[in-house]
């Protein structure tokens, strides 16, 4: 590519140089293996396949189909799941896929129960400003001040409002979620379950989160973050549970794939498909599961090290890869803190922290997880040296720079 073209070869360059000389503590972003990269820069991307395996618009689609299929297999490997669970891995993003959900099993103006953005949830969990918000009625739970779910109020929001679906899933809840509990709610008052599990997908592949599967009538994901493959999405449901569409009776799984194709995009993207197929074929080996339990390792160390520090982290720590940390006290804000760490390459996120006072753009935290420097092959150890530097550079202390290179160093990607 130098050759062909040199400014974008320079970009790419510098991305991977930028990369490797940071530390990047967002919990959403990861590394992918050399494997995922190759898949994604295939003659793949050459080949136009709307529709589904062996039902395809365009001829030429034999091997497109081998790959989607091996893509749908793994992934129920992966879950621990059986041929009652339909698989799509077409939609094109965690954005996408929810929207699928929505468009196949509710009708605008439905009500829907979804974790407020301002509480850990995600745009399309019905925000005022996604389509989520716009096109149907939501009915926000938060968490508590502590940042706790009160699974015993969102059954009473439940049973007052009645909604035709209930979301679980979060960006930034640093707790173990109880799947069975929210199953349990909405069978009550007779909601679908859709886990929303993009953040925690590769801890419940370890086997380091409880599984959403026994519990929810629907779950999506993402395909990157602890997953830690490309971008993109998965969506599965009951390939055997039909519903009621129009005059006649469609299994729950077809009611998706329409959603998807025809109803929200054409082709889908083949080559993304293949790399999504490698990332589950990594997740099925023992190292995998290694991997998984140590980014929890690393995150609990990281959060009590931190807590050790004098910052305050909402619930008091984590239970997954990620924790909230509360900057107020340091007479910050959540972007000035971000701002602070990313001039000495400790990359993290401002987020707002639940009932926060300030604009989303300028919150009162940050997030930090564990996922892509777990990766890089960090452990315990090293997230006793990334808490003493992310405290010396919001105290305004020297020496966390160099620091920070040497970690870079040692870890190389």
């Amino acid at each position: 590519m130098s050759r062909k073209d040199k400014e974008i070869a320079r970009l790419i360059a510098a991305e991977k140089k930028r990369q490797n000389e940071t530390l990047d503590l967002i919990p959403s972003e990861n590394i992918v293996s050399k494997a995922v990269l190759e898949a994604l820069g295939t003659e793949l991307v050459n080949k136009y396949s709307e529709g589904y395996p062996k039902k395809r618009y365009y001829a030429g689609n034999a091997v497109i189909d081998e790959v989607e299929i091996l893509a749908q297999e793994r992934a129920r490997k992966v879950f621990g799941l059986g041929e009652e669970w339909g698989v799509n891995v077409q939609a094109l993003s965690g954005a996408a896929a929810n929207m699928a959900v929505y468009f196949a099993l509710l009708k605008p103006g439905n009500t829907v129960l979804g974790m407020n953005l301002s509480s850990g949830g995600h745009l399309t969990h019905g925000s005022p400003a996604n389509f989520s918000g716009k096109l149907f009625r939501i009915v926000p739970y938060d968490v508590t001040k502590e940042g706790f779910l009160d699974y015993k109020k969102i059954y009473e929001i439940a049973r007052r409002e009645k909604p035709a679906m209930i979301i679980a899933g979060a960006t930034a809840y640093s707790r173990i979620i109880d799947f069975d509990k929210f199953g349990r709610i909405a069978k009550a008052v007779g909601a679908y379950l859709m886990v929303d599990m993009a953040h925690i997908a590769g801890l419940v592949a370890a086997g380091v989160h409880p599984s959403p599967f026994p519990y929810a009538d629907v779950v999506t994901t993402t395909t990157h973050k602890t997953l830690r493959g490309p971008r993109g999405a998965i969506i599965f449901s009951h390939e055997d549970r039909m519903i009621r569409a129009g005059d006649k009776d469609v299994s729950m799984s077809r009611l998706i794939d329409r959603a998807v194709f025809p109803g929200l995009q054409g082709g889908p993207h083949d080559n993304q498909t293949a790399a999504i197929a490698v990332a589950l074929g990594e997740a099925l080996k023992l190292e995998f599961r290694r991997y998984g339990k140590q980014i929890v390792k690393n995150a609990k160390v990281l959060a009590v090290e931190l807590t050790k520090l004098g910052f305050q982290l909402v619930s008091g720590g984590t239970d997954n890869h990620l924790m909230l940390v509360d900057v107020t006290k340091l007479g910050i804000s959540g972007r000035e803190a971000q701002d602070r760490l990313e001039k000495v390459g400790i990359i993290v996120n401002r987020n707002t922290i639940p009932h926060d006072t300030r604009s989303p753009f300028d919150p009162s935290g940050i997030r930090i997880g564990t996922p892509s420097v777990t990766t890089r092959g960090m452990k315990e150890k090293e997230m006793k040296v990334v808490a003493r530097a992310v405290y010396d550079v919001l105290t305004e202390n020297k020496g966390s720079a160099t620091t920070v290179k040497e970690l870079c160093r040692k870890f190389a990607i």
